[in-house]
């Protein structure tokens, strides 16, 4: 299917890498199969194996571990707070479980109409501008810092005006 409907950027993608290294495209050949459907489902985790020489347990595991990369979907804009020990510090795991009551949901749920998931993710790099959320959406990746419950949940608000 990727290499069907994406034989140009494919042939980019590995042209990048010695033949013998082809394994190393993998993430940008996840990044590809992600983009129309905010998730990599197995079919496309197995054509990627198949591209790189590896397995496709490989393949889960870079989607397990990345944060950007996702394997079912879920909401149409994922929020991200970062809860790691720096931005608990800064009250980081309060934002997180006071955003998720006001929304009505849990960390790793998604609202009502299927626009947000809300995650508790490590590490976005912004330990003194905590609470901060990174949000994945159609128009690419945004970054929020300083966050107060109401100015997040007003974000929300505009989006869902926003996103189709």
């Amino acid at each position: 299917m990727l290499a069907e409907k994406y034989p140009d950027e494919i042939k980019k993608i590995l042209a990048k890498y010695p033949p013998e290294r082809k394994q190393s495209a993998v993430m940008s050949l996840l990044h590809l199969a992600q983009l129309e459907k905010g998730f990599v489902d197995r079919h496309a985790m197995q054509e990627i194996a198949g591209i790189c020489g590896i397995t496709e347990t490989d393949v889960a595991e870079i989607i397990g571990f990345y944060t950007l990369y996702h394997d079912k979907p879920e909401g149409k804009l994922r929020l991200q707070v970062c809860t790691d020990i720096a931005c608990a510090l800064r009250g980081a795991d309060e934002f997180l479980e006071q955003l998720c009551e006001r929304l009505g949901i849990r960390p790793g749920e998604t609202t009502p109409d299927g626009l947000v998931t809300v995650e508790a993710v490590m590490c976005l790099a912004a330990c003194n501008k905590a609470p901060v959320f990174q949000v994945q959406g159609p128009d690419g990746i945004s970054y929020h810092e300083n966050m107060t419950v109401d100015k997040a949940v007003e974000f929300i608000e505009t989006a869902r005006k926003g996103v189709k």
